[in-house]
């Protein structure tokens, strides 16, 4: 390749990804040694604002019309069992690193004043969470994959019991973690088989067969006896997180008990469906075509189901977390119909979690530092003493029902495309939750800010601060300019995720091919 073809940061072998996910792990690490109160959240603000910046040349040193991975750095890690440390990047993940620093940032600005117990250790966790994230997103070794998405759950856990909100934290920290360790049981048996399948494929006995690299696995599928529980083990392990009905119980309590900050993080990071998108899938195609029913059958019903319920609750937050599942159901319905639209639709609607609904429950919890309560009967009339938080409140949440001008229209239009070309009444399923969206936000929207103010401390709150201002207006603009100028988006997208539908569309007789590898970053070999 030409030197000159190369983005800066490759040319230079800057390994952007590696700094990416260890900066904010660093800067956790130096939180404990400043003193508490005002400094701490300085710093912790400035390593945010830090990895947005990196999170942003990363994007911006993606060539968005290559189809395969960049940015790849490739390291020796277990030798023995031939686990490396392999790292990168492709359009349909380009976009959730600079997301996930955007709301780090958002999380640390509106967690300012409302943490006043144990700040430094509060930030050191936010920071140590980001870093496992974004390695999620970038790993490329399953077994490295893994191990980013266990550690995720140790930050989880302390800020859900040490911050929660609510009076039954410890037993919320307590079921979210029972329910990722069961799904991550689930994902390791399906590693391990991968790996073996690998070592039994090429004919080289364990330890020295074995392969976890996703690059390696995608050229040698497995045969399709042992694709379905390969598939089965990753669709479901990965659809506890989404979370997926019925495996949705954890969110609902988690975001009522839980710090608003990391319930911001849960809804707006839907680390289970990028996972069914870039693993569950790909890694068996076969058993998906033949699973597809199952995929799209338990999407629509969550999509269905989660706006029904969310229909039924009287509490900001919980109407939400039933809306986030609903959308995750839409999502999920979008990626098996393993069609361009469908699929195109899938990764936009990720993209827009962090910022539709990242955005609507970090004003829900600007209400909750104001009133101390997000239940509807302690609510009422707030537009008038709170215009700012209204106004933002109502463009994000049009949003989410996919209002036409809106990032969110542009996802569930292509989400509809998709299923309709392959599952009509699925397609009008999805409809009816769409529909359903509609009835449950406006409704609530009518019942919580219309109307007279009849709560004194709805009357005496004060509108939203600038740097709540700053955070909701960011968001309202990404909203506005994903719905306007929907192609920016689909741009970077689009070569990977055409590149995701041939390979799950290939030929069943024939070899899967894999496109080719970019080997910027690190000069790794393509495979």
């Amino acid at each position: 390749m030409n030197p000159e073809s190369l983005p800066a940061a490759d040319f230079f072998g800057f390994p952007i990804l590696s700094l990416l996910i260890f900066l904010p792990l660093a800067w956790a690490l130096l939180l404990p040694f400043l003193p508490e109160g005002r400094a701490a959240r300085v710093v912790a603000l400035a390593g945010a604002v830090l990895e947005l910046i990196l999170a942003l040349a990363m994007l911006a040193a993606l060539n968005p019309d290559s189809a395969g991975m960049q940015l790849v750095e490739r390291a020796s890690w277990i030798p023995s069992l031939n686990v490396q440390y392999l790292l990168g990047i492709d359009g349909i993940a380009a976009l959730f690193p600079p997301l996930t620093a955007l709301l780090f940032c958002g999380v640390i600005l509106a967690s300012w004043t409302s943490i006043q117990f144990m700040p430094r250790l509060y930030f050191a966790l936010l920071l140590a969470l980001e870093s496992f994230t974004i390695g999620v997103f970038c790993a490329l070794d399953l077994v490295l994959f893994f191990l980013f998405w266990e550690l995720t759950l140790v930050p989880i856990y302390f800020l859900i019991s040490l911050w929660g909100i609510g009076p039954e934290r410890r037993f919320a920290a307590t079921k979210y973690t029972l329910f990722m360790l069961a799904g991550g049981v689930l994902l390791l048996f399906a590693i391990l088989l991968l790996g073996l399948g690998h070592a039994s494929g090429v004919g080289v006995p364990a330890p020295g067969g074995l392969s976890f690299d996703y690059l390696v696995l995608l050229e040698h599928p497995l045969p399709i006896s042992a694709q379905v529980p390969v598939f089965l083990l990753l669709f479901f392990g990965f659809a506890v997180k989404a979370p997926l009905f019925p495996f949705h119980t954890w969110l609902p309590t988690v975001l009522r008990e839980g710090p608003t900050g990391l319930s911001v993080l849960l809804v707006g990071l839907k680390l289970g469906a990028f996972g069914i998108l870039r693993f569950a899938l790909p890694m068996a195609p076969e058993a998906a075509h033949d699973y597809g029913w199952l995929v799209m059958s338990l999407g629509g019903f969550g999509a269905l189901y989660g706006a029904l319920a969310a229909l039924q609750q009287a509490n900001v937050r919980k109407m939400l977390a039933f809306s986030s599942v609903s959308h995750v159901g839409l999502v999920i319905v979008g990626i098996g119909t393993l069609n361009l639209q469908g699929v195109q639709g899938a990764v936009f609607q990720l993209a827009n979690f962090g910022v539709i609904a990242g955005g609507l429950f970090l004003i829900a919890g600007f209400l909750h530092h104001r009133l101390g309560s997000t239940d509807l009967a302690s609510l009422g009339g707030l537009a008038r003493p709170l215009p700012r938080l209204t106004a933002f409140f109502l463009l994000l949440g049009m949003a989410s029902i996919g209002l036409p001008g809106t990032s969110g229209f542009a996802a569930e239009l292509l989400i509809l495309i998709g299923a309709w070309q392959t599952h009509p009444v699925l397609a009008l399923v999805a409809v009816s939750s769409a529909v359903l969206g509609a009835a449950y936000f406006l409704g609530f929207f009518q019942r919580a800010f219309l109307g007279p103010v009849t709560d004194p401390a709805v009357a005496a709150a004060m509108d939203l601060r600038p740097r709540e201002v700053l955070i909701a207006g960011v968001m309202a603009l990404l909203v506005l300019a994903g719905g306007l100028f929907p192609n920016s988006v689909q741009r970077i997208t689009a070569s990977a995720t055409n590149a995701w539908v041939a390979r799950l569309a290939v030929d069943r007789t024939a070899p899967i091919a894999l496109a080719r590898v970019e080997t910027q970053g690190s000069g790794a070999p393509a495979p």
